[in-house]
């Protein structure tokens, strides 16, 4: 493939004027301006999945939506995972420009809808339906967006430089989830929740500006303009049933009719987007991509980093809350420390990169601190105490910073520059897919050691109504005034609550140290496998002129 930029993507050269690194060369003002407009969309996006979570309590009790609250998040993330694939590699067809533009202008809009959701009384839905609506809608761009910034990247930086930007980059996430929760929450009581949403405007459209006047418009050349149309239906309808089904296992079981019919039709519906991908003119995701040991490794390995970092990200506030007994606030302080290591871990990973022109010691030194942090969590119980956590979070955060931007780097190396987009976003791709199946598989796992451990803690003659609600540990801090309600009824209330709480913890134990456990087990076995990865010397400097073409 040979790519033909614009004349505002390739001008003639003046002497000793400074470019980038990359196939796609950029003066100095248009490598500000691009990156800057970058970077704002991807905190974006960032912040958008964090700062809402602060939210959601306002929002239910505004919009009357207490049993539709998951859909919230669901709605964006079922969108937001089908919609990197797809326009990543529509973008390596037909360019990059006006995607990446639809995507933020998408985004932005959308934004506004979901502040106004319950204001349009036209459209025949309840306001929680609408948000839902406008939050799909909102995946759809935020997906356009995050498949896109990191192709981007590597299409205008040499291998060895594109570890230090995708490691600011990644920064950005770090960044969302230190201040997106404090940011919510300030937005929330002081304005209203609406504002969490409202506070994209202003960022988005300026992103929108930079996007537009500094980002140069090319397009590829030599490459058959024909979309898959098979390739997006059946990678829809293989990936919108499984992650229905990964996300109602917790609430229904593996044994459910409705999560086997779900599970069936996504295997189905794989096998059918394989074999359409066989037969496409363009594939949508082409098959021998993973025929690269590299990036085939790679993609394994950041489908294991999905499962064991939202595994430690999700169950940890659990542990210190439900284990510990600290309270809510403090809890999500704690986690501050692990989301500061994988922002440091990126700054680092990028300078290994650049100066050591290899993406296969930042992999293996971050495979083994995320390992020992696994290990440190997997050993934690009722007495341990809170620096034992802080040190095991931030070994593992800055594992994680390590190790995620040079996945990323190698992919990228690996991968022809015609299919550099939809290389690039499968890593986004899998390691989505992996946070899916960890949290079901973790949460099932979790709530049947739950179960079982608190059954054995209940006294005799309790009504089962009065511990209904503790059948589910994610909501007890939650619903802490409705049981004292509940429990003021009944003889000795007060004093059975206090012991059913007690026994919150112990019951809870168990199945947070099997997580870490399992967790660890599978960063061995990751370590293990990334000895086997190739480490290809990166280049540094513009690719020579046969790159080109």
């Amino acid at each position: 493939m040979s790519i033909q930029p614009t004349t505002a993507a390739r001008p003639v050269r003046a002497p000793g004027e400074w470019r980038t690194s990359g196939l796609i060369q950029l003066t100095r003002p248009q490598t500000i301006g691009t990156l800057s407009g970058l970077m704002l969309s991807m905190l974006l996006a960032a912040l958008d999945q964090t700062i809402v979570g602060t939210a959601e309590p306002r929002i239910i009790a505004s919009l009357s939506g207490f049993d539709r609250y998951p859909w919230v998040s669901t709605a964006y993330l079922l969108c937001s995972t089908i919609s990197v694939p797809i326009f990543a590699k529509l973008s390596d067809i037909y360019g990059r420009k006006w995607f990446l533009l639809g995507g933020s202008a998408g985004f932005v809009l959308t934004s506004a809808l979901c502040g106004a959701a319950g204001k349009f009384n036209s459209i025949g839905l309840d306001g929680m339906n609408q948000l839902i609506l406008f939050r799909a809608m909102q995946g759809i761009c935020g997906g356009m967006m995050m498949g896109l910034t990191f192709a981007i990247i590597g299409d205008i930086f040499s291998p060895a430089e594109r570890g230090r930007y995708q490691g600011v980059f990644s920064g950005a996430w770090g960044f969302a989830s230190v201040f997106g929760p404090t940011l919510g929450g300030w937005l929330t009581d002081q304005i209203s929740w609406r504002a969490t949403f409202y506070v994209n405007l202003p960022v988005g459209i300026i992103a929108i500006i930079a996007l537009y006047l500094y980002f140069p418009y090319w397009h590829p050349k030599d490459v058959k303009r024909h979309i898959d149309w098979a390739g997006v239906v059946t990678l829809i309808c293989c990936v919108v049933p499984l992650l229905l089904a990964l996300t109602w296992v917790t609430d229904y079981g593996w044994s459910s009719a409705r999560v086997e019919l779900l599970l069936s039709a996504a295997v189905i519906m794989l096998g059918a987007f394989l074999y359409a991908e066989t037969k496409a003119i363009e594939p949508l995701i082409p098959l021998a991509l993973f025929q690269e040991p590299i990036i085939s490794m790679c993609s394994v390995g950041v489908f294991v980093v999905g499962i064991a970092m939202f595994g430690m990200i999700i169950y940890l506030p659990l542990f210190m809350q439900g284990v510990l007994g600290v309270t809510a606030t403090r809890s999500g302080n704690l986690l501050t420390p692990m989301m500061l290591g994988i922002v440091i871990g990126t700054f680092v990973c990028g300078q290994v990169t650049l100066r050591l022109r290899s993406y296969k010691i930042p992999i293996i030194v971050g495979s083994v601190l995320i390992t020992i942090g696994s290990i440190l969590f997997a050993r934690m119980d009722a007495a341990t105490r809170p620096p034992e956590v802080l040190l095991a979070m931030i070994t593992a955060g800055f594992g994680m910073g390590l190790l995620l931007p040079a996945y990323t780097v190698a992919v990228q190396n690996a991968a022809p520059h015609k299919h550099m987009g939809i290389a690039t976003a499968s890593s986004t791709f899998f390691r989505s897919i992996g946070s899916t199946v960890g949290v079901a598989v973790f949460g099932s796992l979790l709530l049947t050691n739950y179960h079982h451990d608190f059954a054995k803690a209940i006294p005799r003659g309790v009504p089962q109504e009065a511990t209904t609600a503790f059948s589910n540990p994610l909501m007890l801090a939650q619903l802490r005034p409705q049981l004292e309600a509940t429990f003021s009824r009944l003889d000795n209330g007060p004093r059975l609550l206090e012991t059913l709480y007690a026994s919150v913890g112990p019951a809870l134990l168990g199945g947070i140290q099997w997580i870490f456990l399992i967790s660890a087990g599978l960063m061995i076995g990751l370590s293990i496998l990334n000895l086997l990865l190739k480490d290809e010397r990166l280049r540094h400097g513009p690719p020579p002129p046969a790159a080109e073409a």
